[in-house]
């Protein structure tokens, strides 16, 4: 078999979609799995829908993502231009057209948007939706009638001239053998009335000069297939192997919209989710690795990556899941690496003077986004009002009173303890409660709930003190005394 060469081809309209991203992340895989080519492509023939700036996006989506092409608009491997506006330019698209035209796979058409608008109204489906598909009126034209058009400069468009009888049939990698009725093909246009190719057309015809051997795309492309084939087949080119992905929906079963929040890569950037687990998370949407792991570097999804083992059936984008992923690469992370992208949330929160690594330390094992920070340690920079019954905690055997007595008692030792650190402050506890004959938990419990007033904190009682220091821990301990005492 020959090299393996895949292509990522998106149209430069905005933000990268999640099932791009998958799209891009799986033809990457696939060839790189066997040592292949991974080309960089940039759709741009539908002017209408251009987006400036989006190029860049593409760019630093796949640099984030790790997916270094090897041929692109950047890196010339033989078979560019790899921009089609630039290939359009080079009047690449219309001479192939034509010579499908010689053949009588294809055809000009001259009809008006009137007549076509007509057309759409006067085919239904059983459910009276409007069928757009082209009765092949132009298709009976001479050819003098045709170069009498294209001489007076009427606009038209050139069509595919697909037949009306029989069956066309196509394999595809994950869907398997598919057969269509001829009837239901319609006559896709191939050129548009500005000259540029559709997006169907330029694609048949770039993969083949740019020789893509596998081609990745979602499962919305299946019923174009066999259209598709029938180009490659006209020309007498050979087809590709096709990898058609399942589409990507949401936790209620419908398809990821923009609205969701989560639908780009850039979204969920800005979330406060790692561009690498994003890319793992992207990575099993749609496939399953023989192994029962989850967890996987890119390079480790390029080793154990089998595209025969992508599924059928929708993929469901879990946030859930997403998140708890997420956490496991942080736990992950070497701390120092950590500590740089969570400062800039601990510094929206906390303004006072604390150690902020320290606080990092805390929060770095029991967050699953970066944005989770702030209500893990609001309580650092102002104590919140909280309820008394706070205190209650059947495991530690305490409530509103054990803990008003244990505060009173701790304080005078708190207050005489001058090392402040964690470790220095544990050992002076744990020698009290020793002394008592109390569990930890039964002290511990009453002095975290009075310095964050907080059910849930990132450190144990000591460690949040280490932090807020002597004079402020001992500021707050009064007040839940006072709190206490008057609430009681």
């Amino acid at each position: 078999m020959s090299k393996i060469r895949t292509r990522y081809a998106p149209s430069p309209t905005g933000r990268m979609h999640v099932g791009n991203l998958r799209t891009a992340l799986y033809a990457y895989l696939i060839t790189k799995h066997e040592g292949g080519d991974f080309i960089l492509r940039i759709e741009d023939t539908d002017q209408e829908r251009y987006v400036e700036g989006a190029v860049e996006i593409i760019n630093r989506t796949l640099a984030l993502a790790g997916l270094v092409h090897d041929e692109g608009p950047d890196k010339d491997g033989g078979v560019g231009p790899y921009v089609q506006s630039e290939r359009q330019a080079q009047g690449l698209y219309l001479k192939y057209a034509k010579e499908l035209v010689e053949k009588g796979e294809a055809y000009y058409c001259f009809c008006t948007k009137e007549r076509l608008d007509n057309l759409k109204a006067s085919v239904t489906d059983e459910n009276g939706k409007e069928i757009a598909k082209y009765d092949k009126h132009c298709l009976s034209l001479s050819k003098e009638e045709v170069e009498e058009k294209l001489a007076a400069g009427v606009p038209y468009v050139i069509r595919q001239n697909n037949p009306t009888e029989g069956t066309t049939s196509f394999h595809d990698v994950i869907f398997g053998d598919i057969t269509v009725e001829n009837e239901e093909l319609d006559d896709m246009i191939l050129i548009k009335s500005d000259g540029y190719p559709t997006y169907n057309f330029a694609n048949v015809i770039d993969d083949h000069l740019m020789g893509i051997t596998h081609v990745v795309r979602g499962s919305e492309y299946l019923s174009s297939s066999p259209k598709y084939n029938r180009l490659y087949e006209a020309f007498g080119w050979e087809v590709p192997e096709y990898i058609h992905c399942p589409v990507i929906t949401n936790e209620e079963h419908k398809k990821l919209s923009k609205r969701s929040g989560h639908s780009s890569f850039e979204d969920l950037l800005e979330q406060g989710f790692l561009a690498d687990a994003i890319v793992n998370f992207v990575a099993l949407l749609g496939w399953s690795p023989a192994e029962n792991r989850e967890i996987y570097t890119l390079d480790e999804l390029v080793k154990v990556f089998d595209y025969t083992r992508i599924n059928k059936a929708p993929a469901v984008f879990d946030m859930g899941k997403l998140k708890w992923m997420n956490g496991e690469y942080m736990k992950a992370m070497d701390f120092d690496t950590f500590y740089e992208m969570a400062e800039p949330y601990i510094k929206e929160v906390v303004t006072k003077d604390y150690d902020l690594k320290k606080i990092a330390m805390m929060v770095k094992t029991r967050i699953e986004v970066f944005p989770d920070i702030k209500d893990h340690i609001d309580f650092f920079e102002e104590m919140p009002e909280y309820d008394i019954a706070m205190y209650t905690h059947k495991k530690m055997k305490t409530n509103a009173e054990t803990s008003l007595e244990v505060l009173k008692e701790v304080l005078p030792l708190l207050e005489k303890q001058e090392d402040y650190s964690n470790d220095a402050l544990y050992e002076m506890l744990k020698e009290f409660i020793a002394e008592k004959e109390w569990k930890n938990g039964y002290v511990m419990w009453p002095i975290r709930t009075a310095v964050s007033g907080k059910q849930m904190t990132p450190g144990g009682a000591t460690e949040l003190m280490e932090v807020l220091g002597k004079e402020e821990s001992i500021s707050r301990i009064k007040k839940a005394i006072e709190k206490l005492t008057n609430e009681i």
